[in-house]
Protein backbone atom coordinates (compact mmCIF):
# COMPACT_ATOMS: atom_id res chain seq x y z
CA UNK A 1 0.00 0.00 0.00
CA UNK A 2 1.50 3.57 -0.81
CA UNK A 3 1.66 6.12 1.65
CA UNK A 4 -1.16 9.02 1.61
CA UNK A 5 -0.38 11.94 -0.13
CA UNK A 6 -0.20 14.95 2.03
CA UNK A 7 -0.64 18.41 1.40
CA UNK A 8 0.83 21.57 3.45
CA UNK A 9 -2.17 24.07 4.72
CA UNK A 10 0.10 26.37 3.00
CA UNK A 11 0.50 25.02 -0.54
CA UNK A 12 -3.51 24.66 -0.24
CA UNK A 13 -4.09 27.97 0.66
CA UNK A 14 -1.70 28.98 -2.30
CA UNK A 15 -3.80 26.28 -4.70
CA UNK A 16 -7.15 28.66 -3.45
CA UNK A 17 -5.84 31.92 -3.84
CA UNK A 18 -4.74 30.92 -7.33
CA UNK A 19 -8.39 30.14 -7.91
CA UNK A 20 -8.06 26.29 -8.55
CA UNK A 21 -11.02 24.24 -8.38
CA UNK A 22 -10.33 21.68 -5.65
CA UNK A 23 -13.04 19.08 -4.05
CA UNK A 24 -12.14 19.46 -0.24
CA UNK A 25 -14.29 17.36 2.28
CA UNK A 26 -13.68 18.08 5.77
CA UNK A 27 -14.49 14.99 8.01
CA UNK A 28 -15.16 16.41 10.92
CA UNK A 29 -18.01 16.65 13.76
CA UNK A 30 -21.02 19.02 12.77
CA UNK A 31 -20.29 21.24 16.30
CA UNK A 32 -16.81 21.17 14.97
CA UNK A 33 -17.70 22.89 11.72
CA UNK A 34 -19.89 25.09 13.03
CA UNK A 35 -16.90 27.23 14.42
CA UNK A 36 -15.37 27.67 10.89
CA UNK A 37 -14.36 25.27 7.68
CA UNK A 38 -12.35 26.21 4.56
CA UNK A 39 -14.82 28.00 2.05
CA UNK A 40 -15.71 25.64 -0.79
CA UNK A 41 -14.99 22.37 1.45
CA UNK A 42 -17.78 19.78 1.28
CA UNK A 43 -18.42 18.41 5.26
CA UNK A 44 -19.00 14.44 5.35
CA UNK A 45 -18.84 13.51 9.09
CA UNK A 46 -15.66 10.86 9.76
CA UNK A 47 -19.05 7.89 10.75
CA UNK A 48 -20.92 9.11 7.18
CA UNK A 49 -17.84 8.10 4.84
CA UNK A 50 -19.03 4.48 4.36
CA UNK A 51 -22.81 5.44 3.71
CA UNK A 52 -21.71 8.05 1.48
CA UNK A 53 -19.32 7.12 -0.28
CA UNK A 54 -21.52 7.91 -4.20
CA UNK A 55 -20.75 11.24 -2.59
CA UNK A 56 -16.63 11.29 -3.12
CA UNK A 57 -15.68 11.52 -6.70
CA UNK A 58 -13.19 8.71 -7.97
CA UNK A 59 -12.10 11.07 -10.76
CA UNK A 60 -10.77 14.10 -9.27
CA UNK A 61 -7.96 14.80 -6.43
CA UNK A 62 -10.03 15.67 -3.06
CA UNK A 63 -8.51 16.32 -0.03
CA UNK A 64 -9.87 15.53 3.57
CA UNK A 65 -9.53 17.71 6.21
CA UNK A 66 -10.41 17.30 10.07
CA UNK A 67 -8.97 19.12 12.86
CA UNK A 68 -5.37 17.92 13.31
CA UNK A 69 -4.93 15.33 10.73
CA UNK A 70 -5.32 12.61 12.19
CA UNK A 71 -9.26 11.05 11.41
CA UNK A 72 -8.82 12.63 7.79
CA UNK A 73 -5.55 10.43 7.52
CA UNK A 74 -7.11 7.42 8.41
CA UNK A 75 -10.74 8.70 5.82
CA UNK A 76 -7.80 8.81 2.95
CA UNK A 77 -6.64 4.91 3.87
CA UNK A 78 -9.88 3.80 4.10
CA UNK A 79 -10.84 4.94 0.65
CA UNK A 80 -7.60 4.01 -0.83
CA UNK A 81 -9.03 0.37 0.26
CA UNK A 82 -12.21 1.27 -1.69
CA UNK A 83 -10.56 2.22 -4.81
CA UNK A 84 -9.87 5.80 -4.30
CA UNK A 85 -6.66 6.86 -6.10
CA UNK A 86 -6.87 10.67 -5.97
CA UNK A 87 -7.11 10.59 -1.91
CA UNK A 88 -5.41 13.27 -0.22
CA UNK A 89 -4.79 14.31 3.40
CA UNK A 90 -4.40 17.83 4.95
CA UNK A 91 -1.38 17.78 6.94
CA UNK A 92 -1.61 19.79 10.76
CA UNK A 93 -5.94 19.99 9.58
CA UNK A 94 -7.89 23.18 10.45
CA UNK A 95 -5.12 23.76 13.49
CA UNK A 96 -2.42 24.28 11.24
CA UNK A 97 -4.95 26.24 8.82
CA UNK A 98 -5.75 28.54 11.52
CA UNK A 99 -2.01 28.84 12.81
CA UNK A 100 -1.00 30.18 9.22
CA UNK A 101 -3.53 32.71 9.43
CA UNK A 102 -2.10 34.48 12.73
Amino acid sequence: MKPIPQIETSELRERLQNGENIYMIDVREDEEVAAGMISGAKHIPMGEIPARLNEIPKDQEVIFICRSGGRSQHVCEYLSHQGHANVVNMKGGMLQWAADEE
